[in-house]
């Protein structure tokens, strides 16, 4: 039995053919229009991602999907998006870019997706990127801070969403020059885009004070040689552009060595409650399994453009926190969670913005016509010019037990040579911003 969505699919192709040769416009027109509207019925939108929800990134990452279904789920439940369905497609790739170009094929030619949302990593993401510009499907709210994909002219279908390797560096950067301006630094990072990306941010501040970079592979799980060397080199302070996997190897890799600097984790791997898991599992069977987990963590400083999870006083917080309740219990709530429930609120606004006829092409023109706000803490760039995501980010210090503490507000920056900054912006609270609703086309 063909699946319905493409009975539907077929349908939409014949009725545009019709129409077409009524109207005198070419078969390559009808195709247009037809793949225009490819992943989208009467009652649903398909909407598809890659996620590494086995091999190495997992065990950070495996709850953004977890999130963003949650969100969907209850909108679903709430009447859709235009009587529309969110129909939700995650495809594991073990953050692998080679499985990420086979599930990547399934999801644009057997799923037919109407968009994709939030595809993580990289070296994964950057695998794809082409292949799916090429097919013109809307590639949004990409889950890297890479640059690559901010580049409206060549990629014009895909949108950044964090904010980028190099603006959060840059921020660390200042914050770290004034905070421990006699400290010594050193930088462990991702061997891909996070390393030169990063350290074009830190450089706009930090110079001399820079020790030692030291590198790793997410393939190889195993830091003790660049710990050692940042030991060797005394850096006062280090900065882990790590994912949550490794941030949590390198702090325990210190600690067994005796070796004690000042953490500081960006926002894609400073997740306290992942982190901290991964340290209780790590562990076992060493002489650190008797120390509390989230002792290790006490005083880890880590950059943000979302509210955290640990902030509940935040409204969009408390809002999340409710759906993840009622729809993800089973799952810890994370930060990494809150990040796919903002991607899938983001998606939602503009799905409802675009309307009930909705289209690839309208969906695109929506996203560039007005600034976003919503749940996240910074603006949100996403103009015909401007492809980044979010802004920039705030500083916060966890103690454990407690609410983060923020040790700077959020502030904006440039990936070059501009100035950091403060900004003003009118945030919503979720009652003000419309994710579901609407009658049927």
């Amino acid at each position: 039995m063909r699946p319905l969505r493409s009975i539907a699919s077929a349908l939409a192709v014949a009725v545009l053919v019709t129409s077409c040769s009524n109207g005198g416009d070419t078969d390559q027109a009808a195709e247009e229009r037809a793949a225009d509207v490819r992943g989208v019925t009467a009652d649903a939108i398909v909407i598809g991602t890659h996620q590494p929800l086995t091999g190495p990134a997992s065990p950070g990452f495996r709850h953004v999907s977890t999130g963003a279904r949650a969100v969907f789920n209850y909108i679903n439940d709430n009447g859709g998006i235009h009587g529309r369905r969110i129909e939700y497609q995650v495809q594991d790739d073990g953050f692998d870019p080679a499985q990420t170009v086979e599930v990547t094929r399934s999801l644009i030619h057997d799923q037919e997706i109407f968009a994709m949302l939030g595809g993580l990593g990289t070296p994964t993401h950057e695998a794809v990127i082409a292949e799916i510009n090429e097919a013109g499907v809307p590639d949004l709210f990409v889950s890297s801070g890479a640059l690559s994909w901010d580049q409206p002219d060549v990629y014009p279908y895909s949108y950044g969403f964090q904010v980028d390797y190099s603006k959060e560096a840059k921020i660390q950067g200042r914050f770290i020059a004034e905070n421990f301006p006699d400290d010594k630094v050193g930088l462990l990072y991702q061997n891909d885009d996070v390393g030169p990306s990063s350290q074009a941010g830190l450089e706009q501040y930090l110079t001399d004070e820079i020790v030692t970079w030291e590198s790793y592979d997410p393939g190889v799980p195993e830091l003790a040689g660049q710990v050692a060397s940042l030991k060797k080199q005394n850096a006062d302070v280090v900065v882990c552009h790590c994912i949550p996997a490794f941030l949590g190897m390198a702090i325990l890799e210190a600690t067994a060595i005796g070796y004690t600097p000042q953490w500081i984790a960006p926002s894609f791997g400073g997740d306290v409650e992942i982190v901290t898991g991964l340290i209780q599992e790590y562990s076992e069977g060493t002489a650190a399994e008797n120390v509390p987990p989230e002792a290790f963590l006490d005083g880890l400083i880590v950059t943000a453009f979302l509210p955290m999870a640990a902030q509940r006083d935040d409204p969009w917080t408390e809002f999340f926190l409710e759906i993840h309740e009622e729809y993800n219990a089973d799952t810890p709530f994370t930060d990494t969670t809150v990040y796919g429930m903002v991607q899938a609120v983001l998606l939602a606004q503009v799905l409802m913005e675009t309307g009930p006829d909705l289209t690839r092409s309208g969906l695109i023109e929506t996203l560039g016509s007005r600034e976003w706000t919503g749940p996240g803490l910074v603006p949100f760039a996403a103009t015909a010019t401007d492809h980044s995501g979010y802004g920039g980010v705030m500083v916060v210090r966890h103690h454990a037990g407690e609410k983060p503490e923020v040790l700077q507000e959020p502030m904006v920056t440039d990936s070059d040579g501009g100035e950091i900054l403060p900004f003003e912006m009118e945030r919503p609270s979720p009652d003000e911003v419309a994710i579901f609703g609407g009658g049927g086309s």
